[in-house]
C-alpha cells in the first residue's frame, strides 16, 4: 500500500504560560472586553433585524462601522473581530443542529477574558531561550512565554506541520496561550490490547472492569457526609483558601450598598481566584495523564452514556411541592460536576481514535444495581457506597459496587445492548424542535 494513502491530517492544542508585564497584561484586558463588548454588540443586532436581513455580510457590515464609531473597539485588532464575527454565527449554527443552547449575552464579571488570532502568520513565533519562546501578539508587541513543547517553526514548518492560529485566555493565575497546530500523522495500525469497561463515579473517580481503578488521591469525606471541594490543594493551601475567604466576607460586611468594591477586597478575590485555578489545571493534568495512559493500553473502551444535566438538576422543588435532601443533594451535584465526566470522556474520544482503539457508549440505567455475575436485579443487592452483595439465593457474589458496574458496561456492549429494557433502549435525547436525522 502506497504509504500517502496512510497519512492523515490532524489538528490539537498547545498552552502555554505568557509573561506580561503590567502595561501589556492592562492591553490584553482592554482587547478582552473590546471582544466581549463586540459579541454583544453583535447579539443585540442580532436581535433587532429582521430575520430575512439577519446575513454574514450585513453583520460583517455592522462591526466595520461600529469599529469607526465607538474608540473601545478600536482596541480589538481588526482579525480579533472578524472571528468573534465567525464564532457567534457558529453558535447559532450549533443551536440549530441541537449541539448546544442559544447565544446569549456575555457578562463582565461571569464569561471567561479570551481573545482570538485566526492566522499563524501574525504570531512570527521563535525560540529565545531553552525554557522561553516568543510570541507576537497583535498591538501588543513581542512577549515572552514557556516553551515546554517542540512547536513548527522556522525550519520545521510547512504546509502540512504548521500553527494555524492560537487563542489567548485568562484564568486566576493570568494570561496564557493554546497554539492551533495543524499536522499530517499516519493512520494508525488497529490497537491489539484488550477490552475494558469504566464506572465513573464520585468516591472512586474511574472504575476498570478488570479490577483496576485510578484514583486521584482524594481525602476521605467530610464528618457531615459531604466531599471535599478542594481535594486538589495541599493542606497549606487548603488553610489560606479559607483565610482569604474569611477575610473577604469579612471586607464585604463594610462595603456600603451600590458602592465600589475596595482594592483590597479585589486583591482578596484574585488571591482566591489564583488558588482555584490552581487546581483546576492539577485536575486538567490528572486527566490528561490517565485518559492517555487509558488510550495506550486498551482498544477498546467502554463507558457509560451520562446526561450529567438531568444528573445535576437541583432538588429544591417548589413552594407547593419542596424537595427532599437538599443539601446533601446539593453537596452530590457539586462533587459530581467537579469530577468533569465529560471532559474526561471527550479526552478518551480523541486519544482512543489515535491509538488505532475505539470509544463506545452504552446505556446507564441500572448497570450499578445488576449483579455482574448473574444478570439479576434483586433490591438490596448494593448495602454500601463501595459493597455490593447480590441477594439473588442462587448467586450471593460480592465485590466492589464500582467493578461491578465496569463489568456491567463491559458486558452490556458485549452482548449489544440487548439487555437493556425498551423503556431505557429508545429514550432518544434531543433538542426541542430539532427533527430526527432520518428526517431532516
Amino acid at each position: 500500500m502506497n504509504s500517502e494513502l496512510c497519512l492523515v491530517k490532524r489538528q490539537f492544542g498547545h498552552r502555554a504560560r505568557l509573561a506580561l508585564s503590567p502595561a501589556e497584561s492592562r492591553a490584553m484586558d482592554d482587547q478582552a472586553h473590546a471582544a466581549r463588548t463586540m459579541w454583544n454588540c453583535l447579539h443585540a443586532w442580532w436581535l433587532m433585524m429582521p430575520k430575512r436581513k439577519r446575513s454574514l455580510a450585513a453583520a460583517d457590515a455592522a462591526i466595520r462601522q461600529a469599529r469607526k464609531d465607538i474608540d473601545f473597539l478600536a482596541v480589538l485588532p481588526a482579525q480579533g473581530a472578524q472571528a468573534v464575527l465567525k464564532t457567534y454565527f457558529q453558535s447559532w449554527k450549533n443551536c440549530w443542529d441541537g449541539r448546544a443552547q442559544e447565544p446569549n449575552f456575555k457578562s463582565r464579571f461571569r464569561s471567561v477574558m479570551s481573545v482570538d488570532i485566526p492566522q499563524g502568520r501574525d504570531l512570527q513565533i521563535k525560540r529565545i531561550h531553552r525554557r522561553w519562546g516568543m510570541v507576537n501578539i497583535p498591538k501588543v508587541g513581542g512577549v515572552r512565554f514557556r516553551w515546554t513543547k517542540d512547536l513548527p517553526v522556522g525550519k520545521k514548518a510547512n504546509a502540512d506541520h504548521r500553527i494555524t492560529g492560537a487563542r489567548l485566555g485568562k484564568d486566576g493565575l493570568g494570561w496564557h496561550i493554546a497554539f492551533r497546530i495543524t499536522t499530517l500523522d499516519r493512520t494508525p495500525e488497529p490497537h491489539s490490547g484488550p477490552e475494558v469497561g469504566i464506572d465513573m463515579g464520585v468516591n472512586l473517580p474511574m472504575a476498570l472492569s478488570d479490577g483496576n481503578h485510578h484514583d486521584h488521591g482524594r481525602p476521605p469525606r467530610l464528618p457531615d457526609g459531604t466531599s471535599d471541594r478542594d481535594k486538589w490543594l495541599g493542606p497549606d493551601e487548603k488553610a489560606k483558601l479559607l483565610r482569604l475567604e474569611q477575610r473577604a466576607a469579612h471586607r464585604e460586611t463594610f462595603r456600603k450598598p451600590k458602592k465600589k468594591t475596595s482594592r483590597g477586597l479585589h486583591r482578596t478575590y484574585d488571591q482566591i481566584r489564583a488558588l482555584r485555578a490552581k487546581a483546576t489545571r492539577r485536575s486538567i493534568d490528572w486527566q490528561h495523564k490517565t485518559t492517555t495512559t487509558l488510550a495506550e493500553r486498551y482498544s477498546v473502551i467502554v463507558v457509560e452514556d451520562l446526561h450529567i444535566t438531568n444528573m445535576t438538576k437541583s432538588a429544591k422543588g417548589t413552594v407547593e411541592n419542596p424537595g427532599k435532601n437538599v443539601k446533601q443533594k446539593s453537596g452530590l451535584n457539586r462533587s459530581s460536576l467537579q469530577e468533569a465526566w465529560g471532559r474526561t470522556v471527550t479526552m478518551l474520544t480523541y486519544k482512543t481514535a489515535r491509538q488505532g482503539g475505539a470509544l463506545v457508549k452504552v446505556p446507564a440505567p441500572h448497570t450499578s444495581q445488576r449483579c455482574s455475575a448473574c444478570g439479576f436485579l434483586t433490591p438490596g443487592s448494593r448495602e454500601k457506597q463501595a459493597l455490593f452483595v447480590c441477594k439473588n439465593p442462587v448467586c450471593g457474589w460480592i465485590g466492589n459496587a464500582d467493578h461491578n458496574g465496569a463489568r456491567n458496561v463491559l458486558h452490556l456492549y458485549r452482548i449489544g445492548h440487548v439487555a437493556i429494557p425498551a423503556a431505557g433502549r429508545a429514550a432518544v435525547r434531543r433538542t426541542r424542535g430539532v427533527k430526527p436525522a432520518t428526517a431532516r
